[in-house]
């Protein structure tokens, strides 16, 4: 039996200070240019899934019909178990032809493949596996990933950037007084980089359905 851990959403960002220093009369200005980091670790509020369907025929037409009569079940349910209509988005959708290609011969068209992907977001992360086996029962027989976030980043994006600027003040501070200077007031501040939430620990756990954790 494996741990269940709760999987984290990591956010980052970067941002440079430029800082004046102390000058003598009749000095030019000199300044010390620095770059700081923050990040912030948070259990995540969302999940996003992308499952879908693939079916393979001998024609365009019938690929599609058979895509359509796939997907229909696996949309219904997903209803049906109370997810709102604006959680479910379709992400992907194909159809192209299939070729074999023998030795020394031209490419044979041997048939079509139609195929499309949903993207269904759970904000009960309790859910997703549930999600996940009741899709597969209905007929979805492709499963693209799963990736965990934050429903509003807002708050852990400026907490990333407060511990980005205490770092770079740190840095400068640092390098000051190796110096042996003095720093003023902060000049100006540019933000750079930054990252989206994203999941860091995974852990599988024993479930009835499909396991994620």
């Amino acid at each position: 039996m494996t741990p269940n851990l709760r999987p984290l959403a990591a956010l980052a960002t970067g941002l440079a200070l430029s800082l004046p220093l102390a000058a003598m009369a009749d000095s030019p200005p000199r300044t010390i240019t620095v770059s700081g980091n923050g990040s912030i670790n948070t259990a995540p509020d969302m999940a996003t899934i992308t499952i879908g369907v693939r079916e393979d025929a001998d024609s365009a037409r019938e690929a599609m019909d058979l895509l359509t009569a796939g997907l229909g079940p696996v949309l219904d349910e997903l209803a049906s178990a109370g997810i709102a209509a604006t959680n479910i988005q379709t992400s992907g959708l194909s159809l192209g032809a299939r070729y074999i290609y023998p030795d020394n011969h031209e490419p044979k068209l041997v048939g079509y493949t139609a195929s499309s992907s949903v993207e269904v977001r759970l904000h009960d992360l309790s859910r997703v596996g549930t999600v996940l086996d009741m899709a597969v029962s209905e007929g979805a027989n492709q499963l693209s990933g799963i990736s965990f976030g934050l429903a509003d980043p807002s708050a852990a994006r400026d907490a990333a950037r407060r511990a980005a600027v205490e770092d770079a003040l740190a840095r400068a501070g640092l390098y000051a007084e190796s110096a042996g200077v003095t720093l003023g007031d902060v000049l100006s501040i540019s933000e750079s980089g930054g990252s989206s939430p994203m999941p860091v620990a995974y852990a599988m756990r024993d479930s009835a359905e499909v396991p994620v954790a």
